[in-house]
């Protein structure tokens, strides 16, 4: 099956039954009797044949065309079938509620109801945390830096830009339990927005400290970052800070969508072609890592130069290590349509197709950020993702200087990974700083960072 694009950019495949795709006439309702009996990677193509065509009607305003290929995907996606049905029926809703976006009001009538609860978001960042080897990880590798930058110190705090699962700090609280010099006196300091979240942390790790018998003290701080109050950290002469940013940073980015933004540069691509990348290239012709325009947020600089002023000894950064922050939308469904059939790869190798805790982060957390990466604008759009060399730049300019990670937080993150028992994960050594893939695919980076004198 080998497809070839035409001189307009259009694609087609010269066996059948693809071959009709690129020419088919789409009519709304029109049911073609053999989409059913397409094999997976032939319906597969389809999806993103029209995926991609939806995605450029919209794009182009021509709203009553993307209406109709939505009414085709309709008819083959679906939330419990195969790696790309899944997929595709989440990129269909996005679409759909970008086009709903041009009126406002039928727009919020219909999603008043759709707000993430802060319960909902705790229950799938605990799914996450269940289902996938990442934020274990990021963890281990986050802890072991603090505890190498921490030697010897008796008095420690710890930063947590968004304090709201406590398993990363119960370990480095049995981590720091039994140093050789004895366990310090720690202090946490946890932000989130909801104040019954932070309520729950302080109350895990009060009785965790106080099962180890460590000094410890939990302040919370009820903010989100773009409105955060640095006197409310409370960082005290005398003792050693540290900072933990696990995927918020990105969200910043956001504010400051209307300034001059900044092409910052790309590694030479270097990516997946594997099944779903196969698909994508036959049908598109277009490599998923172009380089996309950035801004060097002065927002982001802002934030980074107030961290960067506290003196932590280190700081622990992870991101989704992806390019949705494109200006483009056509730039941002490709690079997403990557990123996120490796996470549905990923649950479609380790869990069954029938799990109600499939569908839950699926739809929950991989939806919502879906929708968020393809619908929204402005400062709507958080979801900003993007690739380690731009947040190598942006840290670089605050003042940050790369810390590479110790041989031994490498080998505790490998351990980690064989344990895990799936042969599609793979660690990679970049520069000193950890990417976690699916097959060749990057998903996440974690690096450290400390003050440059």
């Amino acid at each position: 099956m080998a497809p070839t694009v035409q001189e307009d950019g259009s694609s087609s495949v010269t066996s059948s039954p693809l071959h009709f795709f690129s020419m088919m006439s789409l009519s709304p309702g029109s049911a073609h009797p053999w989409l059913k009996e397409l094999k997976s990677e032939e319906r597969g193509l389809y999806l993103i044949h029209l995926l991609l065509t939806c995605a450029n009607h919209v794009a182009n305003g021509s709203l009553e065309s993307a209406n109709v290929a939505l009414d085709q995907i309709s008819q083959i996606a679906s939330p419990d079938g195969d790696t790309m049905q899944r997929i595709a029926s989440y990129f269909t809703d996005a679409l759909a509620n970008r086009i709903l976006k041009s009126w406002p009001g039928l727009y919020r009538a219909l999603n008043s109801a759709r707000m993430l609860m802060a319960h909902e978001e705790i229950l799938v960042q605990k799914l996450f945390l269940e289902l996938f080897p990442f934020l274990k990880i990021v963890y281990t590798v986050a802890n072991q830096a603090i505890m190498e930058a921490m030697e010897g110190e008796k008095m420690i705090h710890v930063i947590d830009l968004c304090s709201a699962e406590p398993a990363q700090w119960v370990a480095l609280l049995q981590a720091l339990s039994v140093r050789p010099e004895g366990p310090p006196h720690l202090r946490i300091t946890g932000i989130h927005q909801q104040k019954a979240v932070l309520d729950q942390m302080a109350q895990r790790l009060n009785a965790e400290a106080e099962r180890l018998d460590i000094p410890f003290q939990f302040n919370p701080v009820v903010s989100n970052l773009e409105c955060l109050d640095f006197d409310r950290l409370r960082v005290k002469t005398g003792e050693a800070l540290a900072i933990s940013s696990i995927l918020q940073l990105h969200k910043l980015l956001s504010w400051d969508d209307e300034t001059v933004r900044l092409r910052l540069p790309d590694k030479p691509p270097n990516y997946n072609h594997g099944t779903f990348g196969e698909l994508l290239e036959k049908d598109a012709g277009i490599s998923p890592d172009s380089t996309s325009s950035s801004p060097l947020s002065s927002k982001m600089d802002s934030f980074l130069m107030e961290l960067r002023n506290l003196l932590p000894k280190v700081m622990v950064v992870a991101e989704q290590d992806s390019n949705h922050n494109g200006s483009s939308l056509m730039e941002r469904l490709t690079e997403a349509l990557y990123y996120y059939a490796a996470l549905f790869d990923c649950l479609e190798s380790t869990v069954s197709r029938a799990s109600l805790e499939r569908l839950k982060i699926e739809k929950i957390l991989f939806g919502e950020e879906i929708k968020n990466i393809i619908a929204c604008e402005g400062r709507d759009r958080k979801e900003r993702h993007e690739k380690l060399c731009k947040w190598v730049r942006r840290l670089g300019a605050a003042g940050f200087g790369a810390v590479p990670l110790s041989c031994l937080a490498m080998l505790l993150a490998r351990r980690l990974l064989q344990g895990y028992g799936c042969d599609g994960y793979r660690i990679k050594d970049e520069n000193g700083s950890i990417v976690l893939c699916w097959q060749d695919r990057a998903l996440f980076s974690v690096s450290a960072w400390r003050c440059r004198r």
